[in-house]
């Protein structure tokens, strides 16, 4: 099985695609890196670079299921707001696809990497590491969180909710 495992941002989308074994007992990284748009390009071309971008992703590698990590609500409206276009844009280039998509809050990915919902960033992407058999931690965070994410979709693939289903 393929995951791609999507962290949105509209300056920087983290993605990474593991595989694992019939049985999800192994995994290894097919790839992770970032997508980044500068911030004097038009929204509306930052969002299609997005979209783009994944939809490259998704032709390279063939997932089963793409992950993507849930927003959570902060302070900031506006920035919530154009995390969730970033995210929008990257959906869009799954479903655009017909392929299954999932989404986890980031407590349930701090949970099924780190083994506690309360974990801090770099325990999280210690466990990553450990888990993907990799040299050092993935580098920038972002990449990392989407391997995370997707990890957290190989351990909990029975119980993730599915987009459509909201």
């Amino acid at each position: 099985m393929v995951i791609l495992g999507i962290d949105p941002g509209m300056a920087i989308t983290g993605y990474g695609v593991i595989e694992s074994d019939k049985n999800n007992n192994k995994m290894k990284v097919l790839d992770y890196g970032v997508v980044t748009t500068p911030s004097d390009m038009e929204t509306s071309q930052r969002l299609l670079h997005i979209f783009n971008s994944v939809e490259e992703l998704i032709r390279q590698y063939s997932p089963d299921a793409i992950a993507y990590e849930e927003l959570f609500f902060n302070k900031n409206v506006k920035t919530a707001l154009i995390i969730g276009h970033a995210r929008g844009a990257a959906v869009v280039a799954g479903a655009r696809q017909g392929i299954d998509l999932y989404e986890y809050t980031p407590l349930q990915v701090k949970q099924a990497v780190a083994g506690y919902g309360r974990a801090d960033k770099q325990q999280v992407q210690s466990m990553v590491k450990l888990l993907l058999n990799l040299r050092e931690i993935p580098k920038p965070d972002d990449a990392a969180d989407a391997l995370a994410v997707a990890v957290c979709h190989m351990h909990s693939a029975q119980f993730g909710r599915k987009l459509e289903s909201r």
